[in-house]
Parts: structure tokens; sequence; C-alpha cells
């Protein structure tokens, strides 16, 4: 507690700062809050027909904030994984065969800056609950605007269209030594406004040797200059440190699993190794919208980072520098003829990373002897357009094509002489076609082909087994998507269903040699069919303790397996991928009562999944349920609180929700925590 002390003065302060300066009355009526979709362009509510779901601030707000995996494994076809508290691994509509950690295929920007960076990495861990207002996610390849990738893309935002200025602060305690601080600070106008957040987490961990801490800093400004002209700025700064537990096999799983790692063979154990991650992260970012004409705008960003990884392992210590820079513009034409409605977007991204990546032998959790030192150069870039034309009968068509290339240049400086490789991936065009018939405001069909091209990551082409692999070739895809959305008893029940068929080639899956190291391979060609519906209701009451529920529920049928797939002579044509349930479902309730009291309930239910490419070994089902109760006073000032307390895994269900697939030794499992509770409370304060 005498650590955790000075985060909570500092943030104590910071939020008392802005509430001193404020004036009583306001009514604190909560009011949900207009999205807009910027997704392909669209800048415009949520329509019905769209392939994008949204995740704002207020429907993620029903957990602990420690993370977002369980509002991310509540929307059909998205599923997030945590192998450790801090590791976090994200797959829309595939599995995670080429993440045996990190983020990757899935293209990820924060106000319009790409977090993903030159290599194909995205380092998700870096946020905190309050960076964001609301989360937009594309599934299915996004190639043809965003770039390189076959899984999809991920846009955050700062700011929101119900941006208003206030001061809030948020305390969090519970199980395993649970502390969270979240605090912002928004200030200015609509016109010129600012966001100040910061971020304080930790916790002893549920299993050994996996205890975390993090701070968040975030600043985000945005200024309009003119009728004409917008800049904004976006500053992020992390500091990340957890321990990492390590895989286990079924027989320590069953019987303890709460253990770490132990020693194996010459191994030490990961708690011996001090196994860990410690990652800084800074990115800064500046973007320039400009209006020629009231048709014809510009938007530019232009960001560097810095990425620093300490990492000691079982097997050796590897450190990483990460600087990196690029850019992005797009133009964007709109015009009505007639009755018709253009839009047309055009424009190029670039990006640039330079990494130096050192292993040495770990000795008690430092670095001894030097093994290999390896500078890498990544350089990618993108030219893209899009179409997007609006009939007056409902029918909206949008075509788009990307150019994109990739080359990547190693040297190893440990060898003598210096041993140099480089390896181009050029040409690959990703287009997409998408067509949609609206029927009124609530109603519509859409259908959509889409291809992405998804080059090796520099995880993949420098893995932990250290052996540079120039040869791996880049993924490519098709996707052929229908769906429809309805709204219906004045739009209170909305449903929606997509089913879809990928076929992808060269598919990279990650393999261990018999130390655990990963290395990859190109595994022929997969081929995922799936079908994703989703359900929304909202109730309201009159004369009642109650005054309104809703609810959501979301299903997922996956059918993924493998087509034309050989290593050496082991057949694995027709087995299913592996980490991928063929069943989820999710159903979220929220009531509210009368006196400010509410109640929100989370459950979610994956089915069996294999963990190997034979199928010979599965992780069973299971059942997760958490609930939340909480009573917000009626204070006629302009002061809001929040108080609440609840439960997560109030099934106590003994499961692994970041499975380590074709693991050496059977080393698939990392329990995640069972029953566990927290307490919290939060203040806002609006100017």
């Amino acid at each position: 507690m005498k650590k955790l002390l000075p985060h909570l003065i500092f943030a104590l302060l910071f939020s008392q700062f802005a509430i001193a300066q404020q004036n009583p009355t306001i009514d604190s009526t909560t009011i949900l809050e207009e999205i807009t979709v910027t997704a392909f362009g669209q800048n415009s509510p949520v329509s019905c027909g769209t392939i994008v779901k949204v995740i704002s601030s207020n429907n993620a707000d029903r957990y602990n904030k420690t993370s977002l995996v369980n509002s991310f494994n509540s929307i059909a076809g998205v599923r997030m994984e945590e192998r450790s508290p801090g590791s976090y691994r994200i797959n829309l509509r595939g599995s995670s065969l080429r993440s045996p950690f990190g983020v990757r295929n899935v293209k990820t920007y924060w106000n319009e800056i790409p977090v993903t960076d030159a290599g194909g990495n995205t380092y998700f861990n870096q946020f905190a609950f309050n960076n964001f207002s609301f989360i937009e996610i594309i599934k299915g390849p996004a190639g043809s605007l965003y770039g390189a990738g076959t899984g999809g893309a991920i846009l955050m935002h700062s700011f929101s269209n119900s941006w208003k200025p206030a001061a809030s602060l948020e305390y969090i305690t519970g199980s395993y030594g649970l502390q969270n601080i979240l605090t912002s600070l928004k200030f200015g106008n609509k016109n010129n406004k600012s966001l100040l957040t910061y971020a304080h987490n930790q916790s002893d961990g549920y299993r050994n040797n996996s205890s975390t801490k993090k701070d968040n800093l975030s600043f985000v400004t945005q200024f309009k200059i003119s009728e004409k002209q917008q800049i904004s700025t976006s500053l992020l700064y992390n500091h990340l440190f957890y321990e990492t537990p390590g895989g286990l096999n079924k027989t320590e799983f069953l019987n303890n699993p709460r253990l770490s790692r132990p020693a194996v063979g010459a191994f030490p154990s990961a708690a011996a190794a001090k196994a860990a991650i410690d990652q800084q992260n800074l990115t800064v970012g500046f973007t320039n919208q400009y209006n020629f004409t009231t048709a014809f705008k510009n938007t530019t960003t232009i960001y560097g980072n810095y990425n620093q990884i300490k990492n000691p392992t079982f097997r050796n210590y590897e450190r990483r520098s990460e600087p990196g820079y690029g850019g992005r513009t797009s133009f964007v034409y709109e015009n009505k003829i007639n009755t018709t409605k253009l839009q047309i977007v055009a424009g190029a991204e670039t990006q640039y990373g330079f990494f130096n990546t050192q292993v040495a032998k770990n000795k008690n959790g430092r670095p001894d002897t030097l093994q290999t030192n390896d500078d890498v150069k990544y350089a990618t870039s993108s030219f893209f357009a899009q179409a997007n034309i609006e009939f007056v009968d409902g029918w909206i068509v949008t075509t788009g094509l990307s150019l994109n290339k990739s080359k990547v240049d190693f040297t190893r400086l440990s060898s003598f002489p210096v041993l140099s490789q480089s390896r181009s991936y050029k040409n690959e065009f990703s287009p997409r076609l998408a067509l949609q018939k609206k029927f009124g405001n609530t109603t519509a069909l859409f259908a959509s082909i889409s291809k992405g091209f998804s080059p090796p990551t520099v995880s993949e082409l420098l893995p932990s087994t250290g052996v540079i692999s120039t040869d791996l070739e880049a993924e490519q895809g098709t996707n052929y998507e229908v769906g429809t959305k309805v709204g219906l008893f004045n739009n209170r029940l909305r449903l929606d269903a997509t089913a879809f068929y990928f076929k992808l080639n060269n598919a990279l899956v990650s393999r261990r040699d018999n130390s655990n190291a990963d290395f990859f391979v190109n595994a022929g060609n997969t081929k995922q069919q799936g079908i994703e519906t989703t359900a929304d209701y909202l109730f309201y009451f009159k004369n009642s303790i109650l005054e309104n529920v809703q609810l959501n529920a979301a299903y997922t049928l996956n059918y993924f397996k493998y087509g034309d797939y050989k290593k050496g002579s082991t057949d694995f044509s027709g087995k299913t991928l592996p980490g991928v349930p063929k069943h989820t479902i999710s159903v979220l309730a929220d009531v509210s009562f009368a006196k400010n009291i509410y109640f929100n309930s989370t459950y979610l239910f994956s089915s069996k999944l294999f963990l190997d490419d034979a199928n010979t070994a599965a992780a069973d089902a299971y059942h997760l349920l958490g609930c939340r109760i909480g009573w917000k006073p009626s204070i006629k000032t302009k002061t809001a609180l929040n108080f609440y307390t609840g439960v997560d895994n109030l099934l106590n269900e003994r499961y692994s929700l970041g499975n380590d697939l074709n693991a050496a030794g059977g080393r698939y499992y990392n329990a995640a925590a069972t029953r566990n509770y927290y307490v919290g409370i939060s203040i806002d304060n609006f100017f």
C-alpha cells in the first residue's frame, strides 16, 4: 500500500484541481451518446448493414477495468486472449496460429496514428481503459483502405460526439492485490478541446510469478483553427512490467493451476529465471485536417514511436529497441449529383521501423553471454483508393483497392563476417467490393468480397530460435460475406446475422522446438467458415421498481479447417484449426432500478478447442459468469458518484484463457483466475 500511495495522491490532486473550479447544479442523468463510424471513410452514425462493431467506454464499463478481454469477447467473431496478466492476443474471425504472444495481423490505429509498427506487431497492452471513448472493430480483410492484413482492423478514438469538459477519478481494489486508478481531465470547449489521462494498475496475480504493474499517461488535443482547418496532437506513454508464469502441462494444470512453469531438464523454472517483460512505449502523432472546399478535404497524420523491451525467459534474455516513424494521408471528395451521393477516398500510408534485437544467456534474470545481435529495417507502403456511391432507392456500392509493398533487411552483427539478408513483398493488390440495400432506416441486406495480404512480421522472420527466416511467404486470402440487419418494435429489438467464407493461402502457423522456442512455417491453406449473430433488446417499465432492462446476445459458429497441409510425412489436411472454439455465446444483461441502483451480468461460453494440429489434445469447454451491482446517488450538483462491487468467474471455472498451441511437452495451458472480487468508486465532475 505504501508503494501505491504516491499514485493515489497524484490522482486525487489531479482530480481535485479541476473539481475545485466547478460550479454546482447539473442534472446527472446520463444520455447515451451517438457514435460516429469512421471506418472505410463513412463518418456517419452507426447504420444498419455495417460490418463495423463498436465498443464505447459506456457499454464497456461492466468490469474491473484492468483489460478489455470481456468486452471484446462479447462481440460475435472476436476473440481476445490473456496468456498472463498484461499479455494479450486478438484475433478477428481467425485463430491464434500466428500469435504465440502479442497481437499480429490486426491493424490498429489510435486517433489516426498507426500503433501497429512497420514490423507488423501491435503492443495492445500499452493502452489503458481511459485512452479511448470508443473503439471500432472491422472483421475480415480491410486492406483496401488500411494496408496489409488479413485479420481486420481496430480503430481507437479518444474523442466522441458527446464530449464535454469534466474531471474524473476512479479507484478499484480487489482479489490478488488488485489496485486500479483511472483519472482524466477534459478541458476546453467544442472547438478547442483537450484530454489528459493517467492510469495505474497493479496486481499480485493469480498464479505464481504473475504480478503486474502499469503506469499510463496520455494527452490529446484537438483545435479548430478556422472553418477550414483542424489540428490534433496525441501523446501516449506507457510503462508496463509483468511476470510471465509460462505454460503448464495437463497434469500440472489440473493439480495446481496456480503454479508457474517448473524447471524442466536443463531449463530453470519461470520463477528462477525471473521470467518477465519490462516494456516502455512512447507514441507521438500530429494530424492536420484541411477542407479545401465543402466537398474536398485532406487529413494527414505524421507520427513517431519508440518501444523498449526487456524479456528474461527460461531460455534466454532478450532486449529490443524499436524506434519507428511514418505517416498517412487521405483525400476525400464528397458530392451529391441529383439524388446520388458520391464519395471518393484516395491516399497513402508509409511506415519505417529500425529494430535492434539482442539475445543473451539469462543468468538469474540478468543478461549474460551475448548469443545474437541483429539490426532489422522494415519498410512498408500502401496506396489506396475507394469509391462509395449511395443511390436514392437505398442501394450503396463501395469499391476499393490498395497496392502494398514491404521490404525487410537483416544485419547479424554478432557473426563474422557480418551476415546480411533481405526480402521484399511487393505489388500485392487488396481489392474490396461491397453492396448494401437499405429498407427504411433499420433494415438492410449486404454482401462483400475482399482480399487480404499479410507479410510475415519481424517476430516471425526472427523468432525465438534466433534463425532468420526470410524464406517465409506472405499470407493471401479472399473473404466472401453476406448478412442482414433488422430493427423491430421501434428499433428496440435489433437483430443482425452474417455468414462468411475465408480461404487463406500460405497460412503462417507457429511451431515449438524441443527447447520450447517458437518458429513459424507456411501451412498450405485454411478454409474458414462462420456464422455470427447478435440480438439487442431494450425494455422500458413505467411506475415500477424496474426502470429498464437491456439484453444483448451474441453467438458465433466457427468451422475452421486446414485445406492442403502436410508437415513432413504427416498430413493435417482436413483437421480443425487449433485455438478456435466451434461455438461461442455471450449474453449481457443490464438492469436499472429505481433510486439509481443498477445490476450488470455477463455470461460467456466457449466450447472445447483443439490445442495441436493433429487434434489429439483439447481444452475443455467453459462457462464464465460475472456480476456487478452499483449505486449512482442523485446529487443536484455537477458531480456524479458511482459505487459498485462485482465478482468475476462466479462459477469458479478452471480454464485457460490463452493456450500455447503446438507446445512441446504438452505445455498448452495458461490458467486464468478462479472466482475473484472487486469494489470500486468513481467521481465525475462536469464543468
